[in-house]
């Protein structure tokens, strides 16, 4: 699967790779294009996984800011409930299409 924004594929992993999470897609972290990301200073604690890392996505000249986001340390709870590890994950909002 991919993460594209504009054309530039910001991820890419297999599908058995990647982690779905309340309807979000979830890439491993080496399957993301780092040098993309910039890490946002946006503040953001969930209930049940945790602290949040929100990132602004680039493409080129587009910067669109907090569009992407992953759970440096999440919870342990939350690994049961999602039924693996998914520390730094990557997921992305719509502005970025997730295609197979």
């Amino acid at each position: 699967m991919k993460a594209v924004l504009n054309g530039t594929v910001i991820a890419e992993a297999p599908q058995d790779d990647l982690v779905k999470i309340e309807g979000n897609w979830y890439f491993p972290p080496a399957s993301v294009n780092s040098d993309l990301l910039i890490p946002s200073a946006t503040p953001y604690t969930c209930p049940w996984k945790g602290e949040c890392q929100y990132f602004n996505v680039k493409d080129g000249n587009t910067t669109l800011q907090d569009q992407a986001f992953s759970y440096p340390a999440p919870y342990l709870s939350a690994f049961e409930r999602v039924g693996r590890d998914f520390s730094n994950y990557v997921t992305f909002w719509k502005e970025v299409q997730i295609t197979e």
